[in-house]
């Protein structure tokens, strides 16, 4: 919530935009070794893409930066953050000031967001030692109050630690653990357990037929990640399995860029990506339940989370596959996000995470 302090007492336009790659590449230094790890190179590409996807932002508030004091430099700060927080800068659109909602003002909703969002236009202006003194009041507040996101009853998030080859083994064996590992986290009270991102790894007849039979007997519904291939790319999907059926419950909106999301390929006339379904199911439905599902990278960027609180979801299910994240924050970061957006709209949270 300083950040727009800064940003606003930036004596010139190229210190605004130093300041806003500071900021930026602060966030998120964690970056440079996740790619190295994930490409299992050298930290040269990592570096050279951390740069890259700071550009955006640094361009944005350098532009939005003006000289003149007063209501314009908040309006212009403003939009600087809904042109970040929206596509197509938005889906680069990492560590947005707007997060903080949900530590300032739990349990707020809306008007969380809003006050939030008037707390940084007050921090551009000559009331910010004002605004820092009201912000602070309202986190220590928050911190002193503060309480996790509550578990809906019925359910389980599952955290696994299987490293690089979770999706990457589609062994019988493989499979066969995980169901065991499903089984004995449901005791009577469980419903619905919820696996990592790519749990499943592809998703094809023999491995519904393998985990419908391995449920057979069993009233548990499990909801897991899993890549759906087609010939032109795939969807990373979220999965209901029961032993009655299994559905594709949920494609993910914003698959992470480079690594997963490559859209010129298909300008190309390549496959291979995976697909953004970007504004498509906020939403999904689970036996009554509205569910606001966050894969991975939609938890670091604002505007999934929030086009699902528009869409009236009452549980928050944020899942990842973050082994390639070892050394680094950014899984921690991941959950500091979905716990936020969970706190703030006052929702349950189950989360399920490989390491």
């Amino acid at each position: 919530m300083i950040f727009p302090a800064l940003w606003a007492l930036s004596p010139s336009r190229t210190a605004a935009a130093l300041v806003s790659a500071g900021y930026f590449l602060a966030a998120s230094r964690g970056l440079p070794q996740g790619v190295a790890n994930f490409y299992a190179a050298d930290l040269w590409p990592g570096l050279l893409l951390w740069l890259a996807a700071s550009s955006a932002f640094v361009l944005v508030h350098a532009a939005a930066w003006s000289e003149r004091p007063g209501q314009g430099r908040a309006v212009r700060y403003l939009l600087a953050t809904v042109v970040m927080a929206l596509p197509p800068f938005g889906i680069i659109g990492w560590a947005q000031p707007i997060t903080a909602a949900g530590v300032l003002f739990p349990g707020w909703g809306w008007w969380g967001v809003g006050a939030t969002a008037i707390g940084l236009a007050m921090m551009t202006s000559r009331g910010r030692m004002t605004a820092a003194l009201l912000l602070g009041g309202f986190w220590v507040w928050s911190a002193a109050t503060w309480t996790a996101p509550i578990l809906p009853e019925g359910w389980k998030g599952v955290d696994l630690e299987q490293g690089q080859r979770l999706g990457r083994d589609a062994s019988l064996a493989h499979h066969r653990d995980l169901i065991a590992t499903v089984q004995s986290a449901a005791d009577s009270s469980i419903r619905f357990v919820v696996l990592p991102e790519s749990a499943l790894g592809f998703w094809t007849p023999t491995v519904e037929r393998l985990w419908r039979e391995g449920l057979r007997g069993r009233t548990i519904t499990v909801i897991a990640g899993a890549a759906l291939l087609d010939g032109e790319g795939y969807d990373n999907v979220l999965v209901s399995i029961s032993a009655d059926r299994a559905e594709i419950l949920y494609r993910e909106r914003m698959p992470v860029p480079i690594s997963m999301w490559q859209p010129w390929k298909a300008w190309m006339g390549e496959g291979g990506s995976a697909r953004a379904h970007f504004f498509a199911n906020p939403v999904v439905k689970v036996e009554g339940a509205r569910l606001a599902p966050l894969i991975c990278y939609e938890q670091l960027v604002v505007w999934p989370a929030l086009q699902s609180m528009l869409h009236s979801a009452d549980t928050v299910v944020a899942t990842g596959n973050g082994w390639w994240t070892v050394g680094t924050s950014i899984v921690a970061i991941q959950r500091a996000s979905a716990i936020a957006w969970a706190r703030l709209f006052g929702l349950p949270l189950i989360i399920a995470f490989n390491n």
